[in-house]
């Protein structure tokens, strides 16, 4: 059965390996994945340690529903305290390690302590092993993968592993699996560095007992009919998440130049039919490809088409490559793009965060903040694509006084230079925003402001607030499974019933968080498909666990509160710029440049969006200051943690 999938304790100093069951109990309360990796962060985690020091816990994970016969169940959870932002740090991604974890008997790695040496660990039907990884030290993450193939013979093994910027202890360093497959955000490549833990290689061939098997593939046969159907799948399925990029561009949705302006001007070489081509050209005509159990392959296949790494191969790039390697740093090169993506991809870096600190580091030379010297003598201006390159490579290796700086990660990097940086950097919580330009979207600005990990298009994003949906068709999605008589707008530049948006998409991702599954089969980018009423048949029909939609929005919350407790014991407080639920000043003060009418012109309205905070908080039972309320806790059933119940 999928329940009887284990929880394994590593400790790297002693190399003591110790494995349990996951009791019933935990799993009613927080299902799997990322919400149960929440309560073991709090629970083993102590308040104020150095997330770099051997006392972070760091958890990887599989959902619930992880290699079972649900769709797109490949998604990978890891969670530690962030090195980036000294709060919470979560990252997450696809491919096909989750499920091999899965299929050699375990959900959930708890790892704790510091290897005296490079280590990987070896997972495999039930076994763990901790490896010497000397040999692999230094080597890049594909270079790494496929080293741990060699020496254990086994082409089919699936390994989570970290680059040189991992090594490096670089704050943006991300953990990777396949040759694109990220868990970028938060730094959790750091956290494995500072173990010395190079990589986790699984490989299992252990059954999963399907509860009800037949009653489960016919219901997903309904799970692929809907994701299939859906016009946002379909064109990912051709463009990639590159297809948004041109959507947002021609609005005046994404910032460039830093936060200078919102639409990257003559960019066709970067729009995503150019991208397509260059992956025709380079890889042939069928060149997307997908993650475990995917129908809809949304990430292309290519080769570098020329300069340096001409000939090296990639898959990718998503949107967020597009705006950290093209648009912020007004660097409008096919290219480069594909070039900056392959690099971080093979270091090991968060390719938003990277780009997003390079775009600001330009803004800074620009000002006058920084100086020649400050930069080694790099012409360190928008639109130098070599520049841009560089840099990347900088940071990964920690070379020269701006790479050494920028890899410790915004906050840390402000500090460190001084003068006005600081008010030019654009973060939540000490994490770089997306690219994208929420100053005409009220709601996905909330969104970022509240993230649970810092600012985020991943943990509440109701993008389809710019589909202008009837409002009873928003009631309908925004009504289920829990009532809300509430206000709504299908306006997307109103504030009027947003908090509760944005607090449903919140829950709606925690829930597919918990269960493995990807975003973009939920409401995320298309309004039709699966949630909560889904989830809980297809979680009875493979696991047996009878749970109700309205069972699984109570673990939502009461995983997403978690996460909240968490960050409030590390110092989050409302108002705070470096680790609160706001907005850089630019987005109240500096209006949009540029795009359609109804872009130009647009900033956030200070008093709205403090009384659009409130809101939030009085819906999820916080109360002004962003504390849950003891009721709050007493009615999830949080009032008695950490509970050390696993």
């Amino acid at each position: 059965m999928a329940l009887n999938r284990k929880i394994a304790y590593i400790d790297l100093s002693t190399g003591k390996v110790e494995t349990k069951p996951i009791p019933l109990e935990v799993r009613k309360k927080f299902l799997g994945g990322r919400g149960l990796d929440a309560y073991l962060l709090f629970n083993h985690t102590e308040k104020g340690i150095d997330p770099l020091g051997p006392k972070n816990t760091l958890m990887v994970s599989a959902g619930i529903l992880t290699a079972t016969c649900a769709s797109a169940t490949a998604r990978t959870h890891i969670m530690a305290k962030s090195p980036l932002t000294d709060l919470l740090g979560s990252a997450n991604m696809g491919g096909f390690f989750a499920p091999e974890l899965a299929w050699a008997g375990f959900h959930h790695l708890v790892i704790k302590g510091k290897a005296e040496k490079p280590i990987y660990l070896w997972i495999h039907n039930g076994e763990i092993e901790l490896r010497d990884a000397s040999q692999l030290w230094g080597k890049t993450t594909t270079e790494t993968q496929w080293a741990i193939r060699e020496e254990l013979g086994d082409e089919d093994i699936k390994s989570a592993v970290i680059g040189p910027a991992g090594e490096n202890l670089v704050r943006i360093a991300n953990v990777m699996t396949g040759i694109k497959n990220a868990a970028g955000r938060s730094g959790m490549g750091a956290v494995m560095g500072s173990k010395n833990l190079k990589a986790i290689a699984v490989r299992g061939t252990m059954d999963i007992k399907i509860a009800y098997p037949l009653e489960a593939l016919e219901y997903n046969k309904r799970f692929i009919d809907q994701i299939v159907s859906a016009k946002v799948n379909q064109t990912q399925g051709t463009l990639g998440t590159p297809f948004i990029w041109g959507a947002t561009n021609s609005w005046g949705g994404i910032r460039t130049r830093n936060f200078q302006y919102n639409q990257c001007e003559y960019a066709d070489d970067i729009e995503p039919e150019r991208i397509d081509e260059i992956c025709t050209e380079t890889m042939g005509p069928y060149h997307m490809t997908g993650c475990f159990g995917c129908q809809v392959h949304c990430r292309a296949q290519y080769r570098i088409p020329s300069g340096p790494y001409a000939g090296k191969y990639d898959e990718g790039p998503e949107y967020t490559s597009q705006g950290a390697f093209g648009g912020e740093p007004d660097c409008k090169n096919a290219v480069t793009v594909l070039t900056g993506n392959h690099l971080v991809d093979q270091w090991g870096m968060d390719n938003l965060e990277t780009g997003s600190l390079i775009s600001w580091a330009m803004e800074l030379s620009e000002e006058g903040i920084l100086t020649s010297k400050d930069i080694d003598g790099l012409d360190l201006r928008f639109g130098n694509d070599e520049a841009l390159l560089e840099m990347i490579r900088r940071i990964a290796f920690r070379e020269g006084w701006l790479g050494d700086t920028l890899a410790e990660g915004g906050i840390r990097a402000a500090e460190k230079i001084g003068k006005d940086s600081f008010e030019y950097l654009i973060q939540v919580k000490g994490m770089s925003n997306l690219h994208s330009d929420e100053r005409a979207t009220p709601a996905l600005a909330l969104g970022i402001a509240t993230g649970s990990r810092g600012s985020d298009h991943l943990r509440s994003r109701p993008a389809i607030d710019l589909y202008h949906l009837p409002e009873e068709v928003l009631r309908k999605i925004y009504s289920n499974p829990v009532p809300y008589d509430g206000p709504l707008s299908s306006e997307h530049t109103s504030y009027v019933g947003k908090p509760w948006q944005v607090l449903w998409q919140e829950l709606c991702y925690m829930g597919v968080d918990c269960l493995g599954i990807c975003k973009y089969h939920t409401t995320f980018l298309g309004a039709t498909l699966p949630n909560f009423e889904d989830w809980a048949k297809v979680i009875y029909y493979n696991t047996g666990l009878e749970i109700t939609p309205t069972d699984i929005w109570t673990v939502a919350e009461r995983c997403y509160n978690i996460e909240r407790l968490f960050n409030l014991r590390e110092g989050l407080t409302r108002d705070d710029p470096k680790k609160g639920d706001t907005l850089n000043h630019r987005y109240f003060d500096e209006p949009c440049r540029r795009g359609a009418p109804d872009v130009i012109g647009s900033k956030i309205d200070r008093k709205k969006f403090k009384k659009m905070i409130d809101e939030y908080y009085e819906h999820h039972g916080w109360d002004e200051n962003g504390v849950p309320r003891e009721e709050t806790l007493k009615r999830l059933g949080l009032d008695k943690e950490p509970s050390h119940l696993l």
